[in-house]
């Protein structure tokens, strides 16, 4: 059986300044209909910075979905047709002010699946130097230095919440692992 469901219509229902909400009418593998909602976004990046001492530089903010301040890597949401690493160096540096002479790509984040089509690109970044950090006008962060195993500590007790960073954390501490 073929697991492949056919779109037959779309409709856009909300138009936001970050999202975009549509409702689809979908043929499913048994050829019966069904109906799909689906949250379009434009797409993100992630990093986790390393210094030279294996810490890592976190961000803590308010996030008003979950009414809480988290802890989580500098990330932040691509800009149209944004090349997704540009948009990892541009976040690094605004959100911590922090600037990585070596920035690798260790693999691609699929957040909700079932709802959300937000696709989180995951960057390594090393050779750290510093400069001010520039967050946008809406964005207020605390900037903080924590070891890497006390994050994969953190992950693994259940102090850090945040899906992206969990998953960035334990593939960045793995490869940072295996190198040595």
């Amino acid at each position: 059986m073929e697991l492949f469901e056919k779109k037959l219509s779309s409709r856009q229902i909300f138009d936001g300044v970050v999202v975009k909400l549509y409702v689809d009418d979908v043929e499913l593998p048994n050829g019966k209909k069904s109906v799909r909602e689906v949250v379009r976004h434009p797409g993100a990046v992630c990093v986790v910075p390393v210094t030279d001492e294996g810490e890592v530089i976190m961000v803590r903010q308010f996030r008003y979905a979950f009414n809480q301040v988290l802890l989580e890597v500098p990330a932040g949401k691509l800009e149209p047709n944004e090349d997704p690493l540009e948009a990892a160096l541009r976040e690094l540096e605004e959100e911590s002010g922090v600037v990585a002479s070596k920035v690798e790509h260790i693999g691609e984040i699929y957040t909700t699946v079932a709802i959300i089509d937000e696709k989180i690109h995951v960057y390594l970044a090393t050779g750290l130097t510093y400069k001010n950090a520039h967050p946008d006008d809406d964005e207020f962060l605390e900037v903080e230095k924590i070891p890497l195993k006390t994050l994969v500590d953190m992950v693994m007790n259940g102090e850090i919440k945040d899906s992206k960073t969990q998953i960035a954390i334990l593939k960045a501490d793995k490869i940072l692992s295996e190198r040595k």
